[in-house]
């Protein structure tokens, strides 16, 4: 059985907050050798590759056709043609491979816990919501509530994207390449963000904790979001993480800005009604 690790994140500097209420945080030891998977997932090998051409298809039908290959066993999956349908890639909890030659409607690649996702055109709303962990990159724009709820995982999109991007995010890391809208990062709980360009309106609104980095100018920040000291760790982990996406801070990582946040709305469930009105 795997023991559960609890200091990784506080020795990446991430954050330091001192629950006392309700949480939902745990962390495994990455070292682990045994794997955790979900009873009923397939045992693929990236090896073996298939394509489907979902031109002709619904896209209940292509779902259930990348599960079927998954059950032969096939890693590597290309779906062709997939027409900016809607909810494709969803409920993935497998090792995959998987790559659309071409544009996703909304919610695509929501709920999925494991595989590596790459959309080689556009996204509609809400891509990857609730995303519990692998990699999903998006080759050009995305629309709003990009990653909305995201849990874990790495969410990159190389271009820009709409409003609200992280809303709710409770882990993991999003990166936009371009800009990102307005309210972006509303009430962050955990995770991390990472803004390449520009942002709109009230970046970092309410948020209660995690870490959102800033290449260009917010046009203002939200309730409870203030600039935090850039460190040594910080510049390590932008570097790092940016390279493995080909990605690079136009000004350089040393000169983004980290936005955290202010903690004034911490444990804001504590709070009586006449305080929140005063914090507010």
């Amino acid at each position: 059985m795997a023991q559960l690790k609890t200091k990784d994140s506080h020795d990446l500097g991430m954050h330091d907050e001192q629950l006392t209420g309700r949480t939902q945080q745990v962390f495994f030891d990455s070292s682990e050798e045994e794997n955790f998977t979900y009873p009923g997932a397939f045992d693929v090998d990236f090896d073996k590759r298939a394509e489907l051409d979902a031109a002709e298809l619904e896209n209940k039908a292509i779902n259930l056709r990348i599960r079927e290959l998954m059950s032969q066993g096939f890693g590597t999956i290309m779906v062709r043609n997939p027409g900016a349908k809607h909810s494709l890639g969803v409920g993935i909890l497998n090792r995959l491979q998987l790559e659309f030659d071409g544009s996703l409607g909304y919610f695509g690649c929501g709920l999925i816990d494991g595989p590596n996702v790459r959309i080689k055109g556009r996204v509609g709303w809400s891509c990857a919501e609730n995303m519990m962990a692998g990699t999903v990159v998006i080759e050009k724009n995305a629309g709003s509530t990009f990653g909305a709820a995201l849990r874990g995982g790495d969410l990159v999109c190389k271009g820009d994207v709409g409003s609200r991007t992280g809303i709710d995010m409770k882990g993991g890391t999003i990166i936009v390449g371009g800009r990102t809208g307005m309210n972006s990062g509303f009430m962050m709980q955990r995770g991390r963000m990472v803004i390449l360009g520009d942002a709109g309106n009230n970046l970092g609104d309410s948020m209660y904790d995690g870490t959102i980095y800033i290449g260009g100018k917010a046009q203002s920040l939200g309730v409870d979001a203030v600039e935090g000291e850039m460190t040594d760790v910080d510049i390590q982990w932008l570097k790092h993480k940016l390279s493995i996406y080909g990605l690079d801070a136009p000004n350089g990582v040393e000169n983004m800005t980290k936005i955290v946040s202010g903690k004034k709305l911490w444990n804001y469930d504590n709070l009586e009604p006449a305080e929140k009105k005063l914090v507010l």
